[in-house]
């Protein structure tokens, strides 16, 4: 790593413990630092990542936010789901106590060359393409980020050869500082996070602070047939590189191709890297066909755009599971595919309502108390050949930890499923 004497001796806090607070905590406590670690929550999820800090000299406090763990710090860390409206923040801003995300402390000690990629869609699948496409021209990759594998849990092994597939949310991107990628990505903009942003302007404006320190040396891939970011090459310094649909090659797959070429990987290694490549957990995933019905988790699909592609990619009548917390989508944009194949639409979760008031009138709509009964509903009413889609276009937060543990669930339903039908 680089930069480590900066934090010996530093003061800091860290707002949100989850997944990155919790690597981030631990890293800045091994490199000297004096932490402190704040959660409002006070849940089961807090009390185990709170388990992994590794020294009770580490102070935390959960379900609650004090001043006293603001003030006199010479830093504050902020995690991704800690919002500006978060009583740590406005105190630090009224102390003028600097704020970072967790990706500015790891481009600070990162010795790696960085490739970052953002985009209302698609961004786990691009990131774990590129780092596959490095790493099968012969090189390190450390594939990590929003990804699920923070940053900063990832850093104490890189070396200057080496290279960093980050994947970084607009939530991450609006605490940057000096925060820089070798090659940056933008794969697309669509209505999204709309409960956290005033509007979509604000929403593309977190997303382009990805290149905003770019310089002639670097490069940003931009998506060519997204009329929302029509303009933004215009803003940049980086040199551009747009990346558009093929015929071999879906748009995922020619944004990383297109970055493989900047790092001047051989044609014919990144093409063998997307004939192998079997797909994402959580991502179109294949659960399993039970009395001849087709169940697939989606549930890493929280975007009317992701939804519309699985349904796109599916042949087969479809019992769509959709809902959960809204994000200010506009679920409308499934309505002409999904008139076509979805049988019914179960809904879920504090967004039923708002997704009924899309779909209401052009699609069959029920609803569910908990996941679980929607995968049961639809399997009651499916038939041989027909497939049970969880492609939530939501976040899962109002009744999940995360999208994982959402499919999780989706998956241990269905096995309950099978194993019933083989009993039977």
């Amino acid at each position: 790593m680089k930069n480590t004497e900066y934090f010996k001796g530093k003061k800091i806090a860290v707002v949100g413990l989850a997944r990155s607070g919790e690597a981030c905590a631990n890293l800045l406590f091994e490199l000297g630092s004096e932490v402190s670690v704040t959660d409002n929550q006070d849940n089961s999820s807090t009390r185990s990542f709170a388990k992994k800090l590794r020294s009770d000299k580490i102070k935390l406090e959960l379900g609650r936010h004090t001043p006293d763990f603001i003030k006199g710090k010479d830093l504050v860390v902020v995690s991704p789901g800690v919002s500006d409206e978060s009583l740590a923040l406005k105190w630090a801003k009224e102390l003028n106590i600097p704020q970072v995300s967790e990706i500015e402390i790891g481009y600070l000690l990162c010795p790696a060359k960085i490739i970052a990629v953002t985009g209302s869609s698609g961004k786990t699948t691009v990131t774990t393409l590129i780092g596959k496409i490095i790493e099968a021209a012969g090189k390190r990759a450390v594939i990590c980020g929003n990804i699920g594998n923070p940053f900063s849990g990832e850093l104490s092994d890189l070396r200057e050869t080496d290279y960093v597939s980050l994947e970084v949310s607009s939530f991450q991107l609006e605490k940057i500082e000096k925060f820089k990628a070798h090659i940056s990505l933008i794969l697309n903009v669509s209505r999204n996070h709309l409960d956290r942003y005033s509007g979509m302007d604000e929403y593309i404006a977190a997303k382009k602070r990805i290149f905003m320190n770019q310089d002639k040396n670097d490069y940003l891939v931009l998506n060519k047939e997204d009329k929302l970011l029509a303009g933004i090459a215009a803003e940049a310094a980086a040199r551009i590189v747009y990346f558009s649909r093929q015929d071999r090659l879906n748009p995922n797959q020619a944004a990383a191709a297109a970055a493989g070429r900047i790092l001047k990987i051989d044609e014919q290694i990144i093409l063998g890297v997307f004939s192998s490549f079997k797909g994402l957990e959580h991502r179109m995933e294949d659960v399993n066909s039970v009395g001849g019905v087709r169940f697939i988790n989606d549930s890493k699909a929280t975007t009317a755009e992701s939804c519309l592609w699985a349904l796109e990619n599916i042949n087969s009548p479809v019992f769509l599971i959709a809902g959960g917390k809204d994000k200010g989508v506009d679920y409308s944009l499934i309505l002409n595919e999904a008139r076509k194949k979805v049988r019914e639409v179960i809904l879920i979760g504090e967004a039923r309502n708002t997704i009924r008031n899309a779909l209401s009138g052009a699609l069959k709509l029920e609803e569910a108390e908990s996941l679980q009964e929607a995968v049961e509903k639809a399997f009651s009413k499916a038939r041989k050949g027909d497939c049970v889609l969880l492609s939530p276009m939501c976040s899962s937060f109002d009744m999940f930890a995360n999208y994982e543990e959402r499919g999780k669930v989706f998956k241990e339903t269905v096995a309950a499923l099978a194993a019933k039908d083989r009993k039977a």
